[in-house]
């Protein structure tokens, strides 16, 4: 296919390099344009979901800085919290 496109182009060298430059860049330019806003409502990018079998809180949830909830709320996690959380180390100098 491509050896055909380069036989039918005209104008030498020059004229095929340069013809050969412009059928890329509209390629381009139809694929960008035209077929990837057509086709993006049908691919699943933004479709993104994590999904724990837990179902979620729905706000309230407790200080974001020391983790404590308030009281009543105490929610068991499915993960080790201290493992790769080590106790901090006094400065050495």
């Amino acid at each position: 296919m491509y050896a055909f496109i380069w036989r039918k182009l005209p104008f030498g060298l020059v004229g095929k390099l340069t013809g050969s430059v412009l059928l890329v860049a509209a390629t381009v330019a139809l694929l960008w344009y035209v077929a990837f806003p057509w086709a993006e409502p049908l691919l699943p990018f933004d479709d993104v979901q994590v999904e724990s079998g837990v179902p979620a809180e729905t706000g309230g949830g407790g200080d974001p800085v020391t983790g404590e909830t308030p009281a009543g709320e105490d929610h068991e996690l499915p993960y080790d919290t201290d493992q790769n959380n080590p106790a901090p180390s006094s400065p050495s100098r």
